[in-house]
């Protein structure tokens, strides 16, 4: 079934500047009041008054008064669409503080209304934003159901026309441009209220009032198709967790970071991504930033694995100062490919090699650790590298090193030779080759051909025989 759910941010101007409660704090447009937080309201400012009256009425109070900022608002919006993205993939905005999201087609997945409610309640509260919630069988609908009482907004059950018929038509007013006059007329007219309006012809109405309005009656009532496009996640991932206190320890971070790595990985899985870095910016009570970057040797969306590198990457921090948020920042984003995991894999498994040495740079370092790889020489003793570069977990391939041994011997050490027979720590018996190396002729010219050869106990060793000097030297061990 249809089922629209709107998130109306009625305080959106106020919690995109300030989350204050300990003073009046209020926000202006053009000298007006635009929003006010509760503590302002108690003293009894209200929208549309001019700041010389907010003055007189705080007069005993440290009031902050803030100019509204609009970019910042849409900033804020495309934050909360970014994580109601991870509920239901069918949402867009309306207005300039609403998010309509049909949620009727993911009732299955939340095993129910209740739960997925719950899930928006709690979603909401750890971003330190407040909303109004309709619920209706249209995007119009739940919408104008925000407006109403709590009880009857979240009534889906009960039919549309009925519970929009008490809400007030001045509402529509603010619908679209030019609804204003349209609804005053009404008004003159004797009509008050949505049910005085709903159980009128719809044609007369529209000669009346114009097609703009009746086109949204129609729409508001389902009767007419009201397509929006989709919500297109962008290509990086932010979001905050306001506490609502000071926080003083790194301890009582960690539940805000548990969840914000919850939802980048929700967000991840949603749009079939990964990521190998992330940023958490601290927000300090003095209003100063701190980032803490953590990253891993591999991309993926695992959130466990982000949170435990995450706490060791915390251990090491020292707080200078209180904080009062957490911002998650994500910007280098790719493309997710499916891991192959082991149906019948017991639960003691090793964990991968990337998770190891993630945890090893965290606790050591960047520096700590160091990468084996080959080099794009001839000679052995040249053709092995050790990096510092980030280490990786390629597979074996067929590359130079395919058939090499990974321990050398910092020099070849000379062979034994009894007529036709080798020894080292015993007799050898050559298996593999030969594998001919000819290099360095513009300075001292080396020409080999390098065998693998066994010993009696099982071990193989790489051994070569040096063409211009007629002997046999040991240069590798297999393990």
């Amino acid at each position: 079934m249809n089922l629209w759910l709107c998130l109306r941010f009625a305080q959106l101007p106020l919690e995109t500047l300030s989350r204050d409660e300990s003073r009046p704090v209020v926000v202006l447009a053009a000298q007006r009041v635009v929003r006010s937080n509760d503590c302002a309201a108690a003293l009894g400012v209200r929208a549309g008054m001019g700041t010389a009256t907010v003055r007189a009425l705080v007069a005993d109070e440290p009031v902050q008064l803030l100019e509204r900022d609009a970019a910042a608002e849409a900033r804020s919006l495309e934050r909360l669409c970014c994580w109601a993205y991870s509920i239901t993939p069918a949402l867009h905005t309306w207005r300039e503080d609403c998010l309509l999201l049909e949620v009727g087609s993911c009732l299955g997945m939340y095993r129910g209304l209740a739960p997925l409610l719950a899930e928006v309640r709690s979603g909401l509260a750890s971003r330190g934003y407040r909303a109004c919630y309709g619920l209706a069988a249209t995007p119009k609908g739940a919408w104008l159901m925000s407006f109403a009482e709590q009880e009857a907004a979240l009534a889906a059950e009960r039919p549309l026309e009925e519970r929009l018929a008490p809400l007030p038509l001045a509402l529509l007013g603010d619908a679209a441009p030019g609804f204003g006059n349209t609804v005053d007329s009404l008004r003159r007219a004797g009509l008050h209220t949505l049910g005085d309006i709903l159980g009128l012809p719809p044609t007369a109405l529209a000669r009346r009032c114009g097609e703009a309005f009746g086109i949204f009656l129609a729409q508001l009532l389902g009767r007419r198709d009201d397509l929006h496009p989709h919500y297109e996640p962008p290509a990086t991932f932010c979001d905050e967790y306001w506490f609502g206190y000071e926080v003083k320890a790194n301890g009582e971070l960690l539940p805000a970071v548990q969840a914000l790595l919850q939802a980048l990985c929700r967000f991840l899985r949603n749009t079939q991504l990964r990521t190998g870095e992330v940023t958490f910016r601290l927000i300090g009570i003095d209003a100063k930033l701190r980032d803490v970057v953590v990253r891993s040797a591999s991309s993926h969306s695992d959130w466990q694995s982000w949170y435990r590198l995450t706490c060791i990457r915390f251990e090491q921090l020292q707080l200078e100062a209180s904080v009062e948020g957490i911002a998650l920042h994500c910007t280098e984003l790719a493309a997710g490919e499916l891991d192959n995991i082991d149906l019948f894999a017991p639960r003691g498994q090793r964990e991968p090699l990337a998770a190891l040495l993630d945890r090893l740079q965290g606790r050591l370092g960047l520096q700590a650790i160091r990468q084996v790889g080959c080099r794009d020489e001839h000679l052995p003793e040249l053709a092995v590298r050790v990096s510092s570069d980030h280490p990786g977990c390629e597979p074996p391939g067929d590359s130079p090193c395919a058939q090499r041994p990974f321990w050398l011997m910092p020099e070849p050490r000379r062979l034994r030779q009894h007529g036709s027979t080798l020894y080292w720590n015993g007799a050898l018996q050559l298996v593999y080759g030969p594998e001919r190396i000819e290099d360095n002729w513009w300075r001292s010219p080396v020409s080999r051909d390098y065998y693998i050869a066994a010993g009696g106990a099982g071990e193989y060793y790489w051994v070569f025989r040096d063409r211009l000097g007629s002997r046999w030297y040991v240069q590798g061990v297999f393990a």
